[in-house]
């Protein structure tokens, strides 16, 4: 009931303020780097092999770091309250 009222006092519809949008587009910015980072690692020639190029520190730990970190983000970005609403 009071977030009813809290909603209406606003006039805002939306569940999350504008700098929570902001930040989850950051957010998926951050995911989506991490995910090209993952990409490449193809031969031209299916019968050769590199693994210095699949197995690489960027692919391996650099990458899943990036995405992990950018899924963390997303969700302070989610409970982080707009500011003016905790007074």
């Amino acid at each position: 009931m009071a977030i009813k009222k809290k909603n209406e006092q606003t006039g805002s519809g939306f569940p999350l303020g504008r700098e929570n949008y902001i930040l989850l587009i950051i957010g998926f910015v951050i995911i989506v780097t991490g995910f090209l980072l993952m990409m490449g690692g193809k031969s031209e020639n299916p019968d050769e092999f590199f693994p210095e190029q699949i197995f690489s520190f960027r692919r391996i730990t650099l990458a899943p770091i990036i995405v992990l970190f950018g899924f963390v983000f997303e969700i302070w970005a989610i409970m982080k309250k707009p500011k003016g609403e905790g007074e």
